[in-house]
């Protein structure tokens, strides 16, 4: 069929063409590559000031940095403003100042576990904004 322009449509017979440049079944070895993540740890950092406490700080103590109390409730894993009493566990008596120091039974320190992104860091300002530069 001659036809006044040359471009594809549908009315090309090439219904055989594709049948034959279809591919054939996927390999099972090809897909999705699984991603480089980083390490993970686990860190308790403080509520006051956000500094990651050492592992042998004494729960009962206080914050090596700022000297905010460690056992309150809002270094609880359990602390929560929207429950009643903030807090996610059944206590019977609401305890008034959350940054205090208490004696909850019910006490778990708050850890999180954040990914290790990067092992070193430039020790000043200037000396990252010449690191971006270097060649």
């Amino acid at each position: 069929m001659d036809r006044k322009y040359r471009q594809r449509g549908y009315m090309d017979s090439g219904g055989e063409e594709r049948e034959r440049k279809r591919p054939g079944p996927k390999p099972e070895n090809i897909g999705p590559r699984t991603p480089n993540l980083p390490e993970r740890r686990s860190l308790w950092r403080c509520a006051s000031c956000a500094n990651i406490l050492p592992a042998e700080v004494d729960p009962s103590g206080q914050c090596p940095h700022c000297g905010a109390p460690l056992h309150s409730c809002r270094q609880c894993t359990f602390f929560d403003p929207s429950n009643r009493y903030e807090c996610s566990r059944p206590i019977t008596a609401r305890i008034s100042n959350k940054e205090a120091k208490n004696e909850c039974a019910l006490f778990v320190p708050r850890t999180t576990i954040e990914r290790e992104t990067s092992s070193s860091r430039p020790l000043d300002a200037r000396a990252a904004f010449e690191n971006l530069f270097r060649k």
